[in-house]
């Protein structure tokens, strides 16, 4: 019997194609082949890992580029991986102009499911920023989740970013 690797799909702490400081975290960049695969934010005593090939690079000055101004629009071939609602979900938050915010509630109508389906896409988004999820909150202003949390450092993230897009006080 053929032994199986369980978790050949699980993120590895250490293959990161970059690692940079931005004012909220650390951030990690993915690549694979041609493609932008993974964004993770990354506790600010991470050490940081220059970009380890041209993609990665391009992703830094991106992001960079999008950290000196909120309405910088990403042109970066994404390989995202999801279900089609989730997919759907993403498209719909794409669609999100910087400076401004969309509702669970409003998404979930948009697209006839529920809240809490979008929370669960938001969360399973691997391309933040990038795919900003940030841009989703609840129906009466509320932060919400990111990225699977309730409070913590992931809302400290959301608030920045929202700030930084002056969609949020």
């Amino acid at each position: 019997m053929r032994k199986i690797d369980i978790v050949a799909n699980v993120k590895s702490k250490d293959n990161f194609h970059a690692k940079f400081a931005t004012p909220f975290a650390v951030v990690g960049v993915r690549t694979e082949d041609e493609w932008l695969v993974d964004i993770d934010y990354l506790p600010f005593d991470t050490t940081l890992l220059a970009p380890q090939n041209p993609l990665a690079f391009e992703v830094c000055n991106q992001l960079q580029a999008y950290l000196r101004d909120p309405d910088y629009e990403f042109d970066l071939a994404l390989h995202v991986r999801g279900t089609q609602f989730q997919q759907r979900v993403w498209q719909a938050i794409k669609a999100i102009p910087c400076g401004q915010t969309n509702s669970y509630a409003d998404i979930a109508k948009q697209l006839h499911s529920s809240p809490r389906a979008v929370g669960g896409a938001c969360g399973a988004n691997n391309i933040p920023i990038v795919i900003p999820c940030h841009r989703v909150i609840t129906k009466n202003g509320g932060l919400g989740g990111f990225m699977n949390a309730n409070d913590g450092q992931p809302l400290v993230i959301k608030r920045w970013l929202l700030q930084h897009e002056g969609a949020y006080a």
